[in-house]
């Protein structure tokens, strides 16, 4: 009898054994990535990136859902995974075979499902940041974090497919369909506003966009006398604001002062393939982060109150400022 048992656990292939520690292995590294990328986020803080491409595509309308972080949504699957798959190894089955035998085939067919939802999440992101952002601009419009994120779902959905011997492929089959079009059809409807506003509407809607027109921010506020005296302020005594169009707090920035000041700011675009660029400007300037003001010589980084703007030019004007933080 020990020789029979022997010769059915060497009969069962090495990935059906492995498999689940796999999956939460790979949940685990999806934590971590998720983790990073959604404190940077709410921290208003910028990733690290061999490349100017993560803080593009992480700092599109793309990378926030319902006011919240994309990334945080994808930490909440990740975690989910990683607890169906390791869940059930936590029970013997020495101890209680039944509850082991029920606990992984439940979480195998959710395991299926949740990959299946996550590939299809991925992808559509995936042909998000390749269309919006790698046809544009090149190896700069890659997200390498939203790579490996879209490389742990895909094997998810391989390993919940080959790491387990599935008695119905026909059900397997029409549960995958079924979830990835409900998958889809909510991912499109999620971004469907965002795509509407990919061209701008006209009027006196002022927007953020790249060089070849793609829109990241809109401004919304409408400026005071004061942040337009300031404004003027400020580029009468040749002060510089130094920004690039995907950086989430240049438009912070240019939010405070608001639309009709926006014309009168005296920014300078340092990002290559952005709106008039004048890249060479700021490698002169020696900036290392955006945005970076420039007043009386003295450089200050971050986005500022137009209090502080106000006290760092000199300026005497109203301070009866309509927008703040």
């Amino acid at each position: 009898m020990s020789k029979g048992l022997v010769s059915r656990r060497r009969n069962v292939p090495w990935i059906h054994r492995w498999s689940r520690f796999i999956i939460g292995a790979i949940a685990v590294l999806g934590i971590l990535d998720t983790s990073y990328l959604t404190v940077t986020k709410l921290a208003s803080g910028a990733t690290v990136c061999p490349t100017s491409g993560c803080e593009k595509v992480l700092s599109s309308p793309y990378a926030t859902v319902f006011g919240l972080p994309v990334s945080l949504f994808g930490l909440l699957a990740y975690v989910v995974m990683a607890v169906l798959a390791l869940a059930p190894l936590l029970v013997k089955p020495e101890a209680n075979k039944d509850l082991r035998t029920n606990l992984e085939k439940w979480t195998w067919s959710a395991m299926f499902m949740l990959a299946t939802a996550m590939v299809v999440f991925s992808g559509y992101l995936m042909y998000i940041m390749v269309t919006q952002f790698v046809l544009p601009f090149g190896v700069n419009g890659l997200c390498f974090y939203c790579m490996a994120s879209a490389l742990f779902a895909l094997s998810f959905f391989v390993l919940t497919l080959i790491g387990h011997e599935w008695e119905d492929a026909g059900q397997l089959l029409f549960t995958g369909v079924l979830v990835g079009m409900v998958a889809l059809i909510g991912t499109l409807a999620v971004y469907a506003p965002i795509a509407s506003q990919r061209t701008p509407t006209g009027g006196d809607e002022v927007t953020i966009t790249s060089g070849n027109g793609q829109v990241f921010f809109t401004i919304k506020n409408t400026s005071g006398p004061a942040e337009i005296e300031l404004a003027r302020h400020l580029k009468q005594i040749g002060a510089k604001l130094y920004v690039a169009y995907w950086c989430p707090h240049c438009y912070e920035q240019k939010e405070l002062f608001g639309k009709q000041a926006l014309k009168e700011l005296p920014y300078i675009e340092c990002a290559a393939d952005g709106v008039n660029p004048q890249p060479e400007k700021c490698v002169a300037a020696k900036i290392e982060g955006f945005p970076t003001w420039e007043i009386n010589g003295k450089k200050v980084s971050g986005t500022q109150t137009l209090k502080d703007l106000a006290d760092l030019s000199g300026y005497q004007g109203s301070r009866a400022f309509k927008n703040s933080f």
